[in-house]
């Protein structure tokens, strides 16, 4: 051994899951409005979506807003469980339409978060990283919001909400995405889940991944704290949430 010299363990590489309502945009509820009508034009009512969707993958959303409608006799009950994610499909289909119009008409009043343009491009410039998302939104849905506002294509991959309807699994299948572009495997990388829910802090730290919590959504800095985030700032912008970027060990 040549005095002076020690041997280093090689870095490991970070993955980046980046949620997307409330923690990089506010599409000023495009969303909730294109999924209210297609459920109007399919089933003829919305009423079944009168909760709250922070943190919630949108098969989830639609699940629940199917369960609202047994009731009045407006759906069937399920033959089977590949019944019931058929009929999630198509009201997912006619929502990625209404989203498309809702789009071309709104995105005048989309705002990207005050910081997240540095922040993405802050990580996609570390050698050791790659960044995505991990966001409830199916792909589709995801790629209309974020093309409106110049995002989309800055993320090389992603786990989404037609990957899974339980967030922590769509983050692990984002994870396994990262890893496979890395070239290595899961468990040699580290994982970090950036986002604005309780929801988002419990699927990350479900798949083993630490969480950034930014309070830019409709929760504030202690209660993210309280959930467990390993990090809270309140938003992107903020010297905080770099640290907590470039420094996930």
């Amino acid at each position: 051994m040549v005095h002076g010299w020690r041997m280093q363990r090689p870095a490991r590489p970070t993955i980046y899951l980046f949620d997307i309502d409330g923690t990089l945009v506010d599409t000023a509820g495009a969303g909730r409005r294109a999924l209210a009508l297609a459920f109007e034009r399919r089933y003829g009512r919305a009423d079944g979506l009168d909760f709250s969707f922070d943190g919630m993958t949108d098969r989830a959303i639609v699940a629940i807003g199917l369960a609202a409608l047994q009731p009045h006799g407006l759906v069937d009950a399920w033959a089977s469980r590949e019944a019931k994610q058929a009929e999630i499909d198509a009201l997912l289909e006619g929502y990625v339409e209404a989203l498309r119009r809702e789009v071309e008409a709104e995105a005048h009043r989309f705002v990207v978060y005050e910081g997240v343009s540095h922040a993405v491009d802050l990580v996609r410039e570390r050698a050791e990283g790659v960044v995505g998302l991990g966001t409830g939104n199916i792909r589709k849905g995801a790629a209309l919001k974020l093309e409106a506002v110049g995002l989309y294509e800055r993320f090389a991959f992603g786990g989404f909400g037609c990957d899974h309807e339980d967030r922590a699994q769509l983050l692990a299948v984002g994870a396994a995405r990262g890893a496979a572009l890395l070239g290595r495997d899961v468990s040699d990388c580290r994982v970090l889940v950036i986002g604005d829910t309780p929801k988002d802090v419990a699927a990350a730290h479900a798949i083993g991944a630490r969480c950034l919590g930014v309070a830019t959504g409709r929760f504030g800095v202690a209660e993210l704290k309280q959930a467990g985030a390993d990090h809270v700032a309140d938003s992107l912008a903020t010297a905080e949430a770099r640290r907590a970027l470039v420094s996930v060990a």
